[in-house]
């Protein structure tokens, strides 16, 4: 029996998106609880799966790895505490601010907010924090807040010296931090769980949209949209802002933040025009292997090199393929091996020749989302920091593009070229 049946049972259950996390993480944890539950064969443990609520929820247990930190990405913790104290404080002089976490996973992320907004000077009694998580694993471990080495990366620990405490299990998080979180276990695409919820001024949902197809996507879109707060920001993963604008939400304009807004808080950003010459399709051939930035807004040109004379057998999962049927102008053909490799091996060269075959077909939508998928798995990829720095600018957001282009040029400092 395929595994295609249990793709599309999770697929419906939680909106996975099976080329996300790999076939082959599906199969193991297929594996794995088939021999948890001593069931031979597949159909077996299919039926098991569809007809006990406690089995399918202990195979998302096995496909859900979490993977957080306290404190990922910094700047969006340093945009948290400007919004509240800048903008949200001001115009609440009473009341408390709400605050949603969603997917919260071990709680890393729920408990950084609080601190954040501690540290800033926040009373207790100001602010309240939702948390939600699909895992129940995961909400045990968030509740006993317990943590070992890998949930602090990065040289700044001071927030582990102000709110931990050492101990033989691990790291124990303050009781003043923990009471200002309440955890619950949820499916986000389940409407029953947004029930009675408040409409929050902060909404969390980072690096969740990247694990659905586009409907999902767009389901999940409009429940955030009812649950946030009129003049609410919504901050989301760097690989995910390319979808907002055509969900009805702008750049709040928090450098690194990846913040928005609904458009109608914001005015638009005043289209900039197409670059010269550029139409709807590229009519010359694509070369991946290098890339010359040049100055000023022209767009990245591919280095012209000489194509293989020879053929090579087709592979759906075979890159070097998709590069030479792209510089043969052979762009839906090299697109198709792209996403039959990303099937099974999600990867930033992958996604980055996907995100060049759709720039090169005039779909900048697509493109920007395989970009950002790319500087997600690497986030130091930096020629497709600078093609998502072009389509940015191309299609409207000068300020995107500014913010990626310095974030380009730290890197190439960093690196000493």
């Amino acid at each position: 029996m395929a595994i295609s049946a249990f793709k599309e049972l999770l697929r419906r259950t939680m909106g996975l998106d099976a080329a996300s996390v790999g076939v082959s993480t599906i199969e193991r944890a297929v594996k794995q609880r088939q021999a948890a539950c001593k069931i031979e064969g597949l159909k077996a443990y299919l039926d098991r799966a569809r007809s006990s609520e406690a089995e399918l929820q202990e195979l998302i247990e096995a496909v859900v790895v979490p993977e957080t930190w306290f404190f990922r990405d910094r700047e969006v913790f340093a945009a948290l505490s400007r919004v509240t104290l800048q903008e949200w404080l001001p115009n609440h002089p009473e009341g408390k601010i709400q605050l949603f976490s969603a997917p919260c996973s071990t709680g890393e992320e729920a408990y950084s907010m609080a601190m954040t907004l501690l540290d800033a000077g926040l009373p207790a009694d100001r602010f309240r924090i939702d948390a939600v998580d699909i895992s129940a694993r995961a909400l045990a471990q968030a509740r006993r807040a317990v943590y070992g080495q890998n949930s602090f990366r990065g040289r700044n620990l001071d927030s582990r010296e102000c709110h931990f405490r050492l101990t033989e299990q691990g790291y124990h998080l303050a009781e003043a931090v923990r009471n200002q979180v309440t955890f619950h276990q949820g499916n986000l695409l389940d409407s029953n769980i947004h029930a009675g919820r408040p409409r929050y001024d902060i909404i969390f949902c980072r690096n969740l949209l990247i694990y659905f197809d586009r409907p999902t996507q767009a389901r999940l879109l409009q429940m955030l949209d009812r649950l946030l707060a009129d003049k609410g920001w919504l901050f989301v993963g760097p690989a995910e802002t390319a979808l907002m604008a055509d969900h009805n939400f702008v750049s709040a304009k928090l450098p690194m933040a990846f913040a928005f807004r609904r458009a109608q808080v914001i005015p638009r950003a005043r289209p900039w025009p197409p670059a010269k010459g550029r139409g709807k399709a590229q009519p010359t051939p694509i070369v991946v292997s290098t890339v010359q930035v040049q100055p000023g807004n022209q767009r990245v040109a591919f280095a012209p090199q000489t194509r293989p004379t020879e053929t090579t057998p087709k592979s759906n999962n075979d890159l070097e393929q998709a590069h030479r049927l792209a510089d043969a102008g052979s762009l839906r053909e090299a697109a198709v091996i792209c996403q039959a490799h990303l099937r099974d091996n999600p990867s930033a060269k992958a996604f980055y020749l996907l995100g060049l075959v759709r720039d090169a077909e005039g779909d900048s939508a697509a493109a920007k989302e395989s970009y950002r998928k790319a500087l997600y798995l690497d986030p130091t990829h930096y020629e497709a920091l600078m093609h998502l720095a072009y389509l940015s600018e191309e299609t409207g957001d000068p300020i995107g593009a500014q913010v990626l282009r310095q974030r380009a040029g730290r890197l190439k400092e960093r690196s000493g070229k």
